[in-house]
């Protein structure tokens, strides 16, 4: 997935349609709580159990899949206006958490 290319498609999207004004850093943190949210919605009253077989059902998987979408097409656009490099981001974050969290001795 070429990140620097979508974001470039988003910013065109929301171009094409006028949204810049809206388009701003308060409201895509907000606007990507919502949608996380709506992802979180989908488990609300699942077991772990039912939860983890959710990949079994072609119609769940849809709606994950679109909600997983819709996080990361705003998570990608509040990068963008933020200037945050996302895979240098993730690249030192990893590098963080190993170092915070360092795998377990052989047993």
């Amino acid at each position: 997935m070429d990140l620097s290319a979508l974001q470039a498609t988003l910013r065109q999207f929301a171009a094409d349609r006028a949204w810049q004004p809206f388009h701003n850093p308060k409201n895509l943190a907000m606007a990507l709580m919502v949608e996380a949210a709506e992802l979180t919605e989908i488990f609300q009253w699942m077991t772990p159990d039912e939860a983890a077989r959710t990949r079994d059902t072609p119609a769940v998987q849809q709606h994950l899949g679109e909600e997983m979408a819709d996080v990361l097409l705003y998570l990608l656009q509040l990068a963008d206006h933020t200037g945050i490099d996302l895979e240098q981001a993730v690249a030192d974050k990893l590098i963080k958490n190993a170092q915070k969290h360092p795998p377990l001795p052989p047993a």
